[in-house]
């Protein structure tokens, strides 16, 4: 599993590794195929395919055919913010008549397992996993596998999506392309790039003796350095921090990515990425898919924290969805940890800075 996890963040910098991800997650799922697709509003999709789909994947992408896909359009809309049955979300005739499904009929594939990935930068990417039709359907076991997966897929996504699956060949290329406020870090913390995008936030990003980088506000701070130092030791370390608007900027969420491999030697033997993504101030509540994206919380815990939000009680949130107020509970402490919050009240102050742009998630 650290291996392929590793080669999931070498395949954001050099998209050809995503066909070793693909390969090895399906063998994790006991697949036929796998796929990732990239979609935005600037035109068909990207991505990419095991070779035994890759004719089949090129005719989908082209063109609009993807456009006429119930299965497509419903996954779409739903993003499931885990691993789901896709043929659970489609009735009978649905799955008869979709075109991509014939053509996957025809070759041999029955069961889909389907997850999509919101970026706040507006792209969106999706993971789609198949079995051959003798081989049924899929289990749990398989199903949590992959899941385990999900939150380095989303930030190895969220870069991908950015460099639209080309190369990065440089490192400066790289932070220009990605557009968004950047640094490439040693595995001490000490600041070896920055992009431009990065220098501009100098109120809420600021340099620290022996080159390192601080966070003016101190709980966003206390959580980045403890994810940096947690990366380095190859921990399961924090990956996603929100900081508060600081000096009138937007709120933020850093995004730290490991470099590894490749991308260690394209990036000049850094260890790490660094990536903010800005979310602008809406009264709104965000949905729990995004939070689920942002936070790498659970759904469940993404549905919790959004009805929070939304101002239901922690009573009424686990009545709606028929667990114990001490589950809750339960789920109340993972989404402090993972969000840096300490109350409910702060909680629900920090996510209410954040605009919902997506769907909400699958119930």
């Amino acid at each position: 599993m650290i291996e392929l996890i590793e080669t999931i963040y070498e395949a954001a910098f050099v998209p050809e590794r995503w066909n070793a991800v693909l390969q090895q997650a399906s063998g994790l799922s006991n697949s036929a195929s796998a796929q990732v697709f990239f979609f935005s509003d600037n035109g068909p999709p990207g991505g990419t395919t095991l070779d035994n789909l890759r004719p089949l994947f090129d005719e989908f992408i082209k063109g609009d055919f993807w456009k006429f896909c119930d299965s497509v359009q419903k996954m779409c809309s739903l993003q499931p913010a885990s691993f789901v049955r896709v043929d659970d979300f489609l009735s009978s005739d649905e799955i008869e008549r979709d075109p991509a499904r014939i053509m996957l009929r025809e070759f041999g594939i029955g069961a889909h397992l389907c997850t999509a990935i919101p970026m706040p930068t507006g792209e969106l990417a999706t993971f789609v996993f198949q079995k051959w039709i003798k081989d049924a359907g899929y289990d749990d076991a398989e199903v949590g596998r992959l899941d385990a997966l999900r939150p380095h897929l989303a930030r190895a996504s969220l870069v991908a999506g950015r460099l639209r699956m080309e190369r990065a060949e440089a490192t400066t290329s790289a932070l220009d392309l990605l557009g968004l406020p950047a640094a490439v870090l040693s595995a001490n913390g000490r600041i070896m790039t920055t992009n431009l995008h990065l220098d501009r936030l100098d109120t809420a990003f600021l340099p620290v003796a022996y080159g390192g980088l601080a966070i003016a506000d101190r709980d966003a701070n206390r959580l980045f350095q403890r994810a940096v130092t947690g990366m380095s030791r190859a921990d399961d370390a924090i990956g996603s921090i929100p900081v508060p608007g600081i000096g009138g900027e937007a709120p933020l969420v850093v995004h730290l990515l490991p470099l590894r491999r490749t991308a260690h030697d394209l990036f000049g033997n850094a260890d790490i990425l660094m990536m903010a993504t800005p979310v602008k101030p809406s009264a709104l509540v965000p949905s729990a898919s995004l939070l689920n994206a942002l936070f790498d919380l659970t759904p469940a815990e993404a549905r919790l924290a959004a009805d929070l939000a939304a101002g239901l009680t922690l009573a009424q949130s686990a009545g709606r969805y028929g667990i114990t107020v001490k589950s809750a509970r339960t789920y109340l402490e993972r989404v402090f940890q993972k969000t840096g919050t300490h109350q409910q009240s702060q909680l629900v102050a920090m996510l209410k800075t954040m605009q919902p742009l997506v769907a909400p998630s699958v119930q």
